[in-house]
């Protein structure tokens, strides 16, 4: 185990680095700074102040390399599930997948609220099976292709689909990767996770409820007569079922193996690339998977990078091990609810991995709280989840932190009432 740096210089620069570029990514839309760029040099620019501080004082490195090892690896994770989910939704973009979904909505004559509604519920639904991000993903970009300049529909939604991906992934040990972790480190059964189905919803539905009033009156501009009636081209089905058997492989490859995620998602991803061929040679209609994947947004992968990175720094130099402190200090309820506040802005997945080493003492109903704050928590902030950050990019200029922030009392409000359910459900009731 390495030394607390926290009181050092280093400790204290890196902590600076780490609030000053937070306030640029905070402020994207007033400096016009994409937020990848910030994050990126706090990431890279913390380890090597590390090092420097080892060099300097001729302290052996090697406990830095290795904590960078196992940081790589978890960014790679994470790095490689959402560059082959992207491509999925980038070559199902380019089959007119979402054209015919969007002609299927707005033909039916939906109006902005029960769109909101409709992209919301399926989500919070979808989220348990599909994991969060993915989801978000997929219903961002169904958002985005309904209606690509109404903003007023467009932001409200956006937090909508972020809230509920991220409320459907805590109650499931498949929608979240801190519900995963707690779930693989053995903090509770399958069917425990379950059990948070109710704190889950009633706050979504309360945010969604709060936030609808936000969404305009009318419907999509949609003239049947005038309006083109798209078609699925050649293979866009067949990539759906590849898309589900994908996430199933992920999932399924996890639970059984002990795969890392992306293995299952970059074997479909192998599996997409052969029938791409399979369907040039066959039908003439080419399908360039690598064209698709140019138009992935680098920029939400760079960031992600560097988030990680610099959290990863912070870790490492033992600021995270606060935590555990806190749990003396406060107790298990009231720092359980504190570590829903602590995802939104360092990253759930750290701070998940920070509660499980320091392991403290607490019974199931304390970690099923822990595991509902940390993922329902990271909403509170745009980028204080994997779904947020993936929905900021495919929303690029629309859904900001910004943006977000305006509506953050709405999210806050949610996240109190799923604290007091799971209270009157698990300590009151001992429903669970």
């Amino acid at each position: 185990m390495h030394t607390d740096l926290t009181t050092t210089w280093v400790g204290i620069a890196v902590l600076i680095v780490f609030v000053v570029g937070y306030y640029f990514i905070a402020m994207e839309e007033k400096y016009e700074i994409n937020k990848a760029k910030p994050a990126l040099f706090i990431g890279t620019f913390s380890f090597m102040l590390i090092g420097f501080y080892y060099a300097i004082n001729g302290i052996n490195p090697d406990p830095v390399h290795d904590s960078m090892e196992l940081l790589i690896l978890e960014i790679a994770e994470i790095f490689f599930f959402l560059l082959v989910a992207m491509t999925f939704i980038e070559t199902l973009i380019e089959r007119r997948v979402f054209d015919v979904l969007k002609y299927k909505l707005v033909s039916k004559g939906y109006s902005y609220k029960q769109l909101f509604w409709l992209t919301g519920a399926i989500a919070f639904f979808l989220s348990p099976i599909a994991d969060n991000l993915t989801t978000a993903l997929i219903l961002s970009t169904v958002l985005y292709t309904i209606d690509k300049s109404n903003v007023k529909f467009l932001v409200p939604g956006a937090i909508n689909i972020v809230v509920a991906a991220n409320a459907g992934g805590a109650w499931s040990p498949f929608g979240d990767i801190t519900t995963l972790m707690a779930w693989a480190a053995g903090k509770g059964e399958f069917l425990d996770f379950i059990a948070l189905f109710l704190p889950s919803v009633s706050g979504w539905l309360l945010t969604s409820w709060l936030l609808c009033r936000s969404v305009p009156d009318g419907t999509p501009e949609f003239d049947i007569s005038t309006e083109e009636k798209p078609q699925i081209r050649k293979g866009g089905k067949v990539i759906i079922y590849l898309g589900v058997f994908t996430i199933a492989t992920a999932v399924l490859g996890h639970q059984f193996f002990h795969f890392p995620a992306m293995w299952g998602m970059l074997f479909g991803l192998a599996i997409l690339k052969l029938y791409s061929y399979q369907l040039k040679h066959r039908s003439q209609d080419d399908i360039d998977i690598f064209v698709n994947m140019k138009r992935v947004e680098n920029d939400t992968l760079l960031f992600f990078f560097g988030i990680l990175a610099a959290v990863g720094a912070l870790h490492y130099l033992g600021f995270l091990n606060y935590i555990h402190s806190m749990y003396d200090l406060v107790g298990p309820t009231a720092a359980n609810i504190g570590i829903g506040f602590i995802s939104a802005i360092v990253d759930n997945v750290p701070v998940m991995s920070a509660i499980l080493k320091s392991n403290p003492t607490m019974e199931l109903d304390q970690w099923l709280l822990v595991t509902l704050t940390c993922g329902i928590g990271g909403s509170l902030i745009s980028f204080g989840s994997a779904a947020g950050v993936a929905v900021m990019g495919k929303l690029r200029g629309i859904y900001t932190f910004g943006a977000h922030m305006r509506h953050a009392w709405t999210i806050l409000a949610g996240y109190a009432l799923s604290v007091s359910v799971w209270y009157l459900q698990f300590e009151i009731l001992k429903w669970y």
